[in-house]
């Protein structure tokens, strides 16, 4: 579908929310630009429901994929500079998926805000998911669809610059074969030394491939470089922190410049977070290379990567 304005992208969303598999917290979004637009409710990737239902977790994260990442996963044109409408205020994880992704603005359907699984979470909401909005200059308003009406919540300033820490980096290739794939990896290791990394090989719009590098690092608008962000980035939660993973950063990259990553080209130097591999089971990412199988954030990834391996889920190799 197409919408050249929110309200009817909202009622899209709306219109479907009801369909989301899940029991409890049904939520919608609608991913909309020029010339294109796609509804989503939150749900189980197919393999994952399939194999392990609703009610186990895989590592630490639920079996989800997020209503707002989903819509951002499946576009398939570029996110860059478009909108969001959702149902329900979102979460800080998906707050960074959308900065990532180059959405510009947010649109909350207001009934969203007195919802009981709003009430539990609006802390987060109001300080780390508004936080990364002010901070990657993305505006964010409450709508009203009855009314046709938007309230501000927040409007970046005129020219606002957001600060990119570690810019995604891009090369052209000739081709893509292994032993370019590996000396692309290989590059990388030197160049971000300790520091988290993933390679994906993809097709622009013109056919050419590209090879993009990205590594972990502070969601766009912070950078370590400023005191004020360094202490922000540092009051880590044991759910939501400030930093991007390099697996979902390039998730969100690809669909913000409207890519897809070639099959069997896709690197990750450590196991990626529960959190990514759901993801990555969304976006039907069916194989990853990991550069070191034993090297993760925590334990769960390890579980997760156990769980979805085993299920014949995402090959790691």
């Amino acid at each position: 579908m197409i919408f050249d304005e929110p309200f009817s992208a909202m009622q899209a969303a709306v219109d479907i929310v009801g369909t989301s598999p899940h029991p409890a917290n049904k939520v919608a979004a609608t991913v909309f630009g020029l010339g294109y637009g796609l509804s989503h409710t939150n749900y189980w990737p197919i393999p994952i429901f399939e194999k392990f239902g609703m009610n186990t977790d895989i590592g630490n994260s639920s079996g989800t994929v997020h209503a707002e990442t989903a819509c951002i996963l499946k576009a398939a044109h570029a996110t860059e500079g478009g909108s969001l409408c959702v149902t329900d205020p979102f979460c800080p994880n998906c707050a960074k998926n959308i900065a990532e992704a180059g959405i510009k603005k947010i649109y909350i359907d207001h009934k969203g805000f007195d919802k009981d699984f709003f009430k539990r979470r609006s802390g987060h909401f109001e300080t780390m998911s508004m936080q990364i909005c002010e901070k990657a200059g993305i505006a964010v308003y409450e709508l009203w669809r009855k009314d046709e009406r938007l309230v501000p919540i927040f409007e970046p300033p005129a020219n606002y610059f957001v600060s990119e820490d570690s810019p995604v980096y891009r090369e052209p290739i000739e081709d893509a074969s292994e032993g370019v794939f590996n000396d692309v990896i290989a590059q990388g290791f030197k160049i971000h030394n300790k520091r988290k990394f993933s390679v994906v090989f993809a097709k622009d719009g013109k056919g050419k491939c590209i090879a993009l590098t990205a590594r972990g690092h502070a969601v766009t608008g912070f950078t370590t470089e400023d005191p004020d962000d360094i202490k922000a980035l540092e009051q880590h939660e044991h759910k939501y922190n400030l930093f991007q993973e390099p697996v979902n950063r390039m998730l969100m990259y690809l669909a913000r410049h409207g890519m897809k990553p070639m099959e069997g080209y896709f690197f990750s130097s450590a196991v990626p977070t529960s959190r990514e591999q759901v993801n990555l089971a969304g976006a039907g990412i069916k194989r990853i290379t990991v550069g070191d199988l034993t090297k993760a954030r925590d334990a769960d990834s390890l579980t997760a990567m156990k769980q979805l391996s085993e299920a014949g889920i995402i090959s790691y190799t």
